[in-house]
């Protein structure tokens, strides 16, 4: 059993979710890995260890501003590993992402009055990542 929690950066974004990232040799030396959403904000579902839906996003691009109206200042939760193998080498560790805010170049395009081309990235969910956990039989 894992005990995980995150706490929001004082002036950054609220909490998405907290995932854990699996990470496992098998019988076979084959490499595999899976991502479980373990600690979701805003009373979301987690089923079969995906969120049910997304956050959402308060994200004003024509500002270049979002709100923490979403999202959770702290997650915290216990997680049990559904497919743990005892006899396979392992490892595991936490992923925290964080609300929808602006891309730096949605700042450019307000401050300096350019347009960016279509493809460019103008939302993101900034991420933390632990140390892992390794799991020797």
């Amino acid at each position: 059993m894992l005990l995980v929690s995150a706490a929001k950066d004082p002036d950054g974004a609220n909490l998405d979710r907290i995932q854990v990232i699996k990470g496992w040799l098998d019988a076979d030396g084959e490499v595999h890995e899976k991502v479980y959403d373990v600690a979701v904000s805003d009373g979301r579902v987690i089923v079969d260890g995906k969120a049910a839906e997304g956050v959402g996003s308060t994200v004003d691009l024509d500002t270049a501003t979002y709100t923490n109206s979403i999202g959770d200042a702290l997650l915290v939760t216990s997680w049990t590993d559904p497919d743990f193998n005892p006899s396979l080498r392992s490892f595991y560790y936490a992923r925290v992402i964080e609300i929808p805010t602006p891309r730096w170049t949605v700042f450019d395009e307000v401050r300096l009055g350019v347009k960016m081309a279509p493809e460019v990235t103008r939302v993101l969910q900034e991420r933390a990542y632990t140390a892992p956990i390794w799991y020797t039989p």
